[in-house]
């Protein structure tokens, strides 16, 4: 399926929760869905018989600025041989997502990644934890506004 094709049944099939897509003009065609229906729309993705996508390619977390955090899944579907973008933004006041490390398996640390270096928090991950900071660490580094602290357990930090 093309991309338009795929944004198409994914508008029938969820309507409102489906906020925006772009398909022309931009080098990975996404769809923009809200957060509260992420894993509905994941599962969706992998099991329909048109769609298939059976791997995530990548997760990652971004900070928008303007108190918005979003998570971008790459996706591909080995068997039918497409691809496609799916997006989701929080505020950092809420940044709840539904975890879909149960629909795809290497979900697990691509989302302890988001939510130790942004904050993002997956609901209904099994082990989210910091992974590549310190588990007393305060705040999140990746994001615009974060301010590195001039000492960490009584040590200078060298920045």
């Amino acid at each position: 399926m093309i991309p338009q094709e795929i944004s198409d049944v994914l508008k029938a099939t969820f309507g409102d929760a489906v906020l925006e897509s772009r398909i022309d003009g931009v080098l990975d065609p996404f769809v923009k869905v809200a957060p509260g229906p992420v894993k509905d729309v994941a599962l969706f993705l992998r099991d329909n018989e048109q769609m298939l996508f059976d791997v995530l390619m990548c997760l990652s977390g971004v900070d928008y600025t303007g108190g918005r955090l979003g998570v971008v899944y790459h996706l591909h579907s080995m068997k039918r041989n497409h691809k496609l973008v799916v997006k989701t933004e929080v505020t950092v006041d809420d940044p709840h997502v539904a975890s879909v490390e149960s629909v795809w398996k290497t979900a697990n640390w691509h989302e302890r990644e988001a939510f130790d270096l942004y904050g993002i928090v997956f609901d209904g991950h099994p082990d989210l934890r910091r992974i590549l900071m310190p588990y007393d660490w305060q705040g999140h580094p990746l994001r615009k506004d974060y301010k590195v602290p001039e000492f960490y357990n009584g040590m200078k930090v060298p920045y």
